[in-house]
């Protein structure tokens, strides 16, 4: 009826660490989201988010099974350790639920398939918390890149490496995690640039981890991100990995990424090259062509040079309401996060075989 208000989608986030606080941001600045129930294994801290965001305590859990059986709730964020991402949103599309998980999808090739077949069976929504592909400046690049405007992408390489970046807790426990800054971090600059290529089918990886530094908490004069469940004698994942991927249609992505490195400064490079031209997209976006026989370096005028965290986490948000509103599907849907599922664990089984492993 013409002259009333949109109604608002009822929104519950699992998960209230520290990566929900942008979910719930992003879901608290939007016009039509109410932010109707919240959960985590950790009763307090459920309770400090839901104070800070006024969700009622009857309606903050502790078991996300109850939640899910709340018939208001429409979509849930799902903000939890690797290792429960992919039984949590099963069981939310089960109980028909839309469902934003965040990245990675899964620990294994195995969950993913299972979400997939869970997201076809029960027919809602899913999209993958990749982020990085809202931010504006990457929505400005892939329109250049599926415009032709650099030709056939054949070469990408991305760096993200920390000197002192190993988080502790639950992401420095492969069981819950799956891997360190591969799958934490990496995961992120790699699909990044698939999805700027254009998405092509991987078919060939070969990858290397390095576990030789650990958690460096002895390390003084130098603050760095902290897990809410810190140990510091608690680290079974690889402090560095590095990859190379080969593609169907002949190109191929080199990868490096690292928790902790005995380097001068931490470094984020995203860099793509085609027939036709070139794009950088970190720390800011430049654009390489050649005008009458001359390269030239064009420089985009944005409001923000550097990548926009929170301007990414209300596009990713935004998208993800947008979707669950009209059906249509989102740009991160479930068949990525499978393929990212199957590069991610094909470089750590080539790590560990040290050969090159051919994905079917």
């Amino acid at each position: 009826m013409q002259g009333q208000p949109n109604p608002s989608i009822q929104v519950a986030v699992i998960g209230t660490g520290s990566i929900s606080e942008s979910h719930l941001q992003a879901y608290a600045n939007h016009p039509n989201v109410h932010i109707a129930a919240l959960c985590d294994l950790n009763e307090e801290r459920a309770g400090r988010a839901a104070e800070k965001y006024k969700v009622p305590q009857a309606q903050v859990y502790t078991d996300y099974r109850e939640l899910l059986q709340n018939k208001d709730i429409q979509a849930v964020s799902i903000c939890t350790w690797n290792n429960t991402h992919a039984e949590i949103a099963i069981e939310a599309l089960r109980q028909g639920k839309h469902v934003l998980v965040e990245k990675p999808l899964c620990k294994t090739v195995a969950e993913a398939l299972q979400v997939e077949e869970a997201v076809h069976a029960f027919g809602k929504i899913l999209q993958i918390g990749y982020v990085r592909r809202y931010e504006p400046r990457a929505q400005m690049v892939q329109r250049f890149a599926a415009d032709g405007e650099f030709g056939e992408i054949y070469y990408a390489k991305a760096s993200l490496l920390r000197r002192l970046g190993n988080p502790g807790g639950w992401f420095a426990d492969k069981e819950r995690s799956g891997g360190g800054p591969l799958i934490d971090i990496g995961v992120h600059i790699i699909d990044l640039c698939w999805y700027l290529m254009g998405r092509p089918k991987p078919v060939a990886v070969s990858g290397c981890t390095h576990n030789k530094l650990g958690n460096r908490a002895n390390v003084q004069h130098l603050s760095s991100y902290k897990a809410a469940d810190y140990r510091a004698d608690l680290n079974t994942v690889e402090d560095l990995a590095h990859a190379l991927i080969r593609f169907d249609n002949g190109a191929s992505l080199s990868v490096e990424v690292s928790f902790t490195l005995h380097a001068k400064e931490d470094r984020t490079s995203v860099a793509l090259f085609g027939d036709k031209g070139g794009v950088e997209l970190d720390p800011e976006v430049v654009m390489v062509t050649e005008k009458h026989d001359t390269i030239m370096n064009l420089y985009p005028q944005m409001d923000s040079k550097g990548f926009d965290f929170s301007g990414a986490f209300q596009g990713e948000i935004d998208h993800f309401i947008d979707c669950v509103v009209t059906g249509k599907q989102p740009i991160s849907p479930i068949e990525d996060g499978v393929e990212m599922m199957r590069i991610l664990c094909a470089i750590y089984e080539s790590a560990a075989l040290g050969s090159e492993v051919r994905l079917g």
